[in-house]
């Protein structure tokens, strides 16, 4: 016999008045209060309300009401690809009134309502040692400069997007879609955003083109213009582009937000970038910011881009040398090359030991210099001796 048979045949004996309700429980090795139950159910709802009932809870008082889950729901369709985390820092934002749920019941909201995909987890891979590098302790400390991953359009033309970010409170201050990645073109649109945003301390970079190149110290034009600035140099170790990951995750983000699929056109997915940067600045909730937005925490640097380069002064006892078109210099009437980039600007020897120099591009030192053999060899050092240190600045 079932559950509901039991009860049934226990109902049954009941009515024949044959056993009183306590001689009747102990037949069925059941409780007097369970033996009513029983009767009052079935004469409520006859054989079907002896079968087992729901054992969840009538009312949870801690229960998400359907008007703050619906608000959950529509926030996560404005914004597909925010986690709970943003999204509760955005409805705090919008609606302080409200008492949200945690992050963990708002992902389970999102899981109900089938807007969460399951992602396959990926096994840990062993990360090599970080470089050293400088922290960023204000705006404009440190700038961030990268190039997307080129890709076509809708009518089949190249989109090179590049991006430059404040290092300290995540500002995008700008993404901006080029056709072709040339020194011109980007020394162009970083003089809009100097003009802009004035300068910053300092201009972290990968070794590729057009922010390094192949020769002394990787100078390239563009290098040699910041360093003209009064902008120093922070390069990544070539290969490990970790050692800039907040702004390669930056690149995650704009490519499922902006480009996948293009747009058809190269300004049409201008306008994307346009949007994309206001939303990621003035709405989206960062992390590692708390939780605030980027525009909360970014101020103008207070350098302003100078109409002129200011000329390079060097101390007194510094031997100056001009760069010919040729990429030269002349020491003791011979010819010494040195780098194409450098041309028509003047260089530092700096004495270091008996026919030892070591050659500086304003506060950069750029190479060794052996006037015995007139050998010159990299000396390339990311942001140590040579500069006035910051108190703000640190080294991780």
């Amino acid at each position: 016999m079932s559950i509901v048979e039991q009860r049934a045949a226990f109902v049954a004996d009941y009515h024949r008045d044959v056993w009183s309700m306590t001689e009747l429980c102990a037949r069925y090795a059941v409780a007097r209060k369970t033996g009513y139950k029983w009767l009052g159910r079935h004469d409520a709802a006859g054989v079907g309300g002896l079968a087992d009932q729901s054992r969840c809870p009538q009312r949870c008082p801690s229960a998400v009401g359907l008007e703050r889950v619906a608000a959950i729901v529509a926030c996560r369709a404005a914004h597909p690809r925010w986690g709970p985390r943003k999204l509760r820092a955005v409805l705090h934002r919008e609606q302080p009134d409200q008492v949200w749920p945690a992050r963990s019941t708002i992902a389970k909201i999102l899981k109900d309502a089938g807007l969460v995909e399951a992602h396959r987890r990926r096994p840990a891979v062993p990360v090599a040692p970080r470089t050293p590098r400088l922290l960023a302790a204000a705006p404009n400390d440190i700038w961030t400069i990268d190039f997307k991953g080129q890709f076509r359009t809708g009518d089949g033309v190249y989109c090179y997007p590049l991006t430059v970010l404040d290092r300290f409170s995540r500002f995008v201050l700008d993404c901006h879609g080029m056709r072709i990645p040339t020194a011109r073109e980007t020394q162009q649109r970083l003089r809009r955003l100097f003009q802009e945003f004035g300068l910053p301390a300092v201009l972290r970079s990968d070794n590729g083109t057009p922010f390094a190149s192949t020769g002394l110290a990787g100078l390239s034009t563009l290098a040699v213009w910041w360093l003209r600035l009064g902008i120093q140099l922070d390069r990544i170790t070539p290969g490990h582009p970790q050692e800039n990951g907040s702004h390669e995750r930056f690149h995650r983000t704009l490519k499922a937000e902006t480009a996948r699929p293009p747009a058809a056109t190269l300004a049409a997915q201008q306008h994307r970038f346009d949007a994309h940067r206001h939303e990621y600045n003035q709405d989206r909730p960062h992390e590692a910011l708390g939780d605030a937005r980027p525009a909360d925490h970014y101020i103008r640097s207070p350098r302003p881009f100078p109409a002129t380069l200011p000329p390079v002064q060097y101390p007194g006892y510094y031997e100056v040398r001009r760069v010919g078109s040729n990429g030269c210099v002349y020491w003791h009437r011979r010819a010494t090359f040195l780098s194409a980039a450098l041309e028509g600007e003047d260089v530092g020897f700096e004495p270091v030991d008996d026919g030892h120099w070591v050659i500086h591009l304003a506060t950069q030192p750029i190479a060794r210099f052996d006037e015995r053999r007139h050998r010159v060899t990299p000396a390339y050092e990311r942001l140590t001796a040579g500069r006035p240190s910051p108190a703000t600045w640190s080294v991780a």
